[in-house]
């Protein structure tokens, strides 16, 4: 059961838009801007919707201090099916939103980083039920587009910003509250 998003929350996430849309002014037009922003949310959205089901799955088990986010991937092979069984998809610990955005700043080649975790999001459903659901999902999202800058590192910028902005406060209030 979620709530229901008050005219404040709303507001704030529009400021939030607004704001990542004056980042990106110029460079994307209004079509390609709404597949970055909505794309990103959608992967923070995921990301934290995955997190919080698998840190209820094992508090439930009696780790109470059990944080997903921090978990190494090499353990995390272990629930993959199971979860993928469940939620229709999966996300290894480094490659969640909260990960990739801490390391983003640094990450010379995040545009790489992004391509290969979307496309190991997409193919976390291959051979399931939620495969056609997955497949081409972040299709639209192309990180390496002159639209976003000239440079990988001027693409980049651009990318860690749209990802600071979708990781903000207010944005991260709302998508905890549809899950």
């Amino acid at each position: 059961m979620s709530p229901a998003i008050s005219e404040n929350q709303r507001a704030e996430l529009h400021k939030t838009i607004w704001r990542i849309a004056n980042d990106l002014r110029g460079s994307v037009d209004g079509w390609d801007f709404k597949t970055y922003v909505l794309g990103t949310l959608f992967y923070r959205f995921i990301s934290e919707n995955l997190t919080a089901y698998i840190n209820e799955q094992e508090r439930a088990a009696g780790d109470a201090d059990f944080d997903y986010a921090t978990f190494s991937d090499e353990m995390a092979v272990y629930g993959m099916q199971s979860t993928v069984e469940e939620k229709g998809f999966y996300i290894f610990p480094s490659e969640l939103f909260c990960n990739v955005r801490a390391r983003a700043a640094q990450d010379v080649n995040l545009n790489e980083t992004l391509e290969r975790v979307f496309k190991n999001i997409e193919g976390s459903a291959l051979g399931t039920e939620s495969e056609d659901d997955l497949k081409g999902l972040f299709a639209d999202f192309d990180l390496n587009s002159n639209k976003l800058g000239s440079t990988v590192a001027q693409r980049n910028a651009k990318s860690v910003k749209l990802l600071d902005a979708v990781g903000g406060h207010a944005v991260r209030r709302l998508c905890r509250q549809h899950y």
